[in-house]
Formats: structure tokens, C-alpha cells, sequence
């Protein structure tokens, strides 16, 4: 379900207001700041004019709604990346990835603080721990917390979690940064591939024959594809990393060979496929981009179902 729904259903729960009348609401504050807030946002400017406060509430991951500043969840944690530095315009530091879930979803929790990453580097925050978060800052899909924010271990229990990623079928009009989504699409152009090295060990980007983490490595040759995708209601530039990009219909040594892949490269133009990933922010160029993570073909039996239901609407 839409997260915007159920943020409308909640609202309207607390408020003991219609649903309907939750959504008018939106659709008037949307109206007098002349389109420029989201659904989304226009919604929890609502709940605030209602005395609704989610900021002291503890919500489904599925609940999270991008902008949300002061956003607290409980989930498990199914998946720790290694805490890595960064040098960025002058600032360097280091940042901490988890993956937390809970039984209808998950979402990737990006640490930025020193006390919280310590916690990671001391083992006091393990796979499969339950944690309490506070005051998180919902970006891009993301849960982004800093000194303002908390994570701590929780008394809670949870047995059944979403480990698979979740996407809601999407128009490529409709897609909004940090939502995960699926689009039946058509490939409409292609650049050249780029290509870069990763260490066999932890797949982390090797520069200069060197990985940060495990020093001089052997590395493994990657691509990164950008293409177009088109659905009918809009476009969208996307970019495809790793053995994905085989999903299209290219084999090894039509991406890894720029002569092969010219000669190539028209088979995919016009396909249509099922894409899945999730939609960014290029602040560069003021753009969505899309982060394919995997791709399927068209079963041809369960789309004529889908026009006959459409039809028969």
C-alpha cells in the first residue's frame, strides 16, 4: 500500500475524521501553497493543524514518509555494512549503513554520528539485534540519523520480519525520490557503459589497484549502464550496476567490449521490461534519477490478464 495512504488512514484514525475528508484537507493546503509541497508533505502539515504529532510516536517502516524529520521506529537489524570513511569538499569522517526491518517492510539506516558508528565498531550493535530509533531524518528512502537523533537496543521481540525489498508498482509521472518501485517500461535510449574495479573481498569500489579495506587487491572489472526508460506517462534516466545490466539482454563481452556493445546496443533499444529499484535525488541537475536493482521480462500470459481486467473496469 501507497505509505501516502496509509499516512491519510492514521491521520484520519487519530483525528476521528472521514478518510475522505482527510484527503480534501490535503488537496486544499496543497492547493494554497500553490502545488509546491507533496502529497506527502501537504499531509503532515494537516496532521500538525489537527494536534496530531507523530514526532513522539513509533511507526511501521512502511508508515515513514520522505521529508519527515523526526521520524521513530522499531525493526530488527538483518544487514551491517562495513563502517567506511569519507573525504567530501574538505570534510572528511565516517559513516555506518544498517538495514533494519520489521513484519511488513525495511528500510536502510545511514549513521553519521561517532557514538552511534562506535557502537558498530564495538560489536554492541549486531545482526539481528532489535533497536529502538528516534528522531530520524527520512531521505531519499532513507532513515539518516546524526548527534540529534538515538539508536539503542530494544526490549522488543520480533520473529517474522521483511528481509525481501518492497516496491509498489509505479507511473514514472508519479515516482518521487526515495520510494522503491516497479515500472513496465521500455528502453528508449543508451549510453556508453563506464567501467570501474571492486576488491573481491567486500565488492567495495578499488582505486588505483588499492581497497580501503583491504589494501592492494587483484580487482574484479565492473560496468555501470545509464539508459532512458519511457512507460508512456514519462522518463526517466536510470543507471544499472553489475550483472544486472546481463538482464537486458547483453552478454559479457558485448558490455565489456565498446566495439561489441555499438554493435549490440540496438537489441535493447525499444525493449520492454519490468524495472525495479529505487528513485534519487541528482541535486547536480535538479533530476530524479532511477537505481535499477534488477530486472524481468514480460510474461506475456499475466499482461493480457491485466488488459482484460482493465477492460472490463
Amino acid at each position: 500500500m501507497d505509505n501516502y495512504i496509509q499516512l491519510v488512514e492514521r491521520i484520519a484514525y487519530q483525528s476521528k475524521l472521514p478518510k475522505e475528508e482527510i484527503e480534501r484537507k490535503v488537496e486544499a493546503k496543497r492547493a494554497k501553497l500553490s502545488g509546491l509541497v507533496s502529497k506527502e508533505g501537504a499531509a503532515q502539515i494537516v496532521a500538525a493543524e489537527l494536534g496530531i504529532n507523530f514526532e513522539k510516536e513509533k511507526m511501521k517502516i512502511s508508515e515513514l514518509v520522505q521529508g519527515m524529520k523526526r521520524a521513530n521506529l522499531i525493526g530488527k537489524i538483518i544487514n551491517v555494512s562495513p563502517v567506511r570513511e569519507y573525504n567530501k569538499n574538505g570534510k572528511s569522517g565516517k559513516v555506518a549503513n544498517l538495514v533494519v526491518a520489521d513484519e511488513g517492510s525495511n528500510v536502510k539506516v545511514v549513521l553519521w554520528d561517532t557514538n552511534h558508528i562506535g557502537l558498530i565498531e564495538q560489536k554492541k550493535l549486531n545482526l539481528g539485534d532489535v533497536v529502538e530509533i528516534s528522531n530520524g531524518n527520512m531521505r531519499n528512502g532513507e532513515v539518516h540519523l546524526s548527534s540529534f537523533g538515538d539508536i539503542k537496543l530494544s526490549e522488543s521481540k520480533m520473529e517474522h520480519v521483511m528481509t525481501e525489498k518492497t516496491s509498489t508498482f509505479k507511473k514514472l509521472s508519479d515516482v518521487k525520490p526515495g520510494e522503491n518501485f516497479k515500472t513496465r517500461a521500455y528502453v528508449v535510449q543508451s549510453f556508453e557503459p563506464r567501467y570501474f574495479e571492486v576488491c573481491p573481498e567486500c565488492k567495495k569500489k578499488v582505486v588505483e589497484g588499492e581497497c580501503k579495506i583491504h589494501g592492494k587487491v587483484q580487482g574484479i572489472k565492473r560496468a555501470l549502464l545509464n539508459v532512458v526508460l519511457d512507460d508512456g506517462y514519462g522518463s526517466i534516466r536510470s543507471v544499472i550496476f553489475g550483472d544486472t545490466i546481463i538482464k537486458l539482454g547483453l552478454d559479457n563481452e558485448e558490455i565489456f567490449d565498446m566495439e561489441k556493445f555499438h554493435a549490440a546496443k540496438m537489441k535493447i533499444l525499444g525493449e520492454e521490461k519490468l524495472f525495479s529499484g529505487s528513485a534519487r535525488s541528482n541535486q547536480l541537475y535538479n533530476t530524479i534519477e532511477f537505481n535499477i536493482e534488477n530486472i524481468e521480462g514480460i510474461n506475456a500470459a499475466e499482461l493480457v490478464k491485466e488488459l482484460e481486467a482493465k477492460a472490463s473496469n
